[in-house]
């Protein structure tokens, strides 16, 4: 992995953290297996691209990217030498390159949608922790 890709990838954590997730998934999110690898509670975002429509060569690049990424999880989750812990931040951090690998084939277009459905997501979140510190 270059640092390039991870550098992107980093840069679209911080500019677009958590987004909303589609209603219909042409490219599912692949599954890790179950050995307790997976992230805890909400630290992996949904898959943010899901609803998108998609051209053929998207579909081929974003098929290679997540073989990839799934390629890399495996690896991971079946490392014994790292703790849960170490696991945990290294498929985040998989899953957090693969998405700034897979915002760059987006179009502009598509670009505005994960936006747009980032700032919702954001103020449903920002609603829902002032209703909860309402009720305390």
């Amino acid at each position: 992995m270059t640092l390039v890709a991870f550098a992107t990838g980093f840069f679209f954590l911080c500019v677009v953290p958590g987004l909303a997730r589609g209603q219909n998934a042409p490219v599912p999110t692949p599954k890790l297996d179950s050995s307790g690898a997976q992230p805890k509670g909400n630290a992996l975002p949904p898959d943010d691209f899901a609803g998108l429509d998609y051209t053929d060569e998207q579909k081929v690049e974003i098929e290679q990217i997540r073989r990839e990424a799934k390629a890399h999880k495996d690896v991971i989750a079946k490392d014994d030498k790292l703790t849960p812990d170490q696991k945990d931040a290294m498929l985040l951090g998989y899953t957090r390159v693969e998405y700034g690998q897979l915002y760059r084939v987006l179009t502009p277009e598509q670009k505005r949608q994960i936006r747009h459905r980032n700032l919702a997501r954001r103020a449903a979140d920002q609603a829902a922790k002032q209703k909860q510190s309402a009720r305390n």
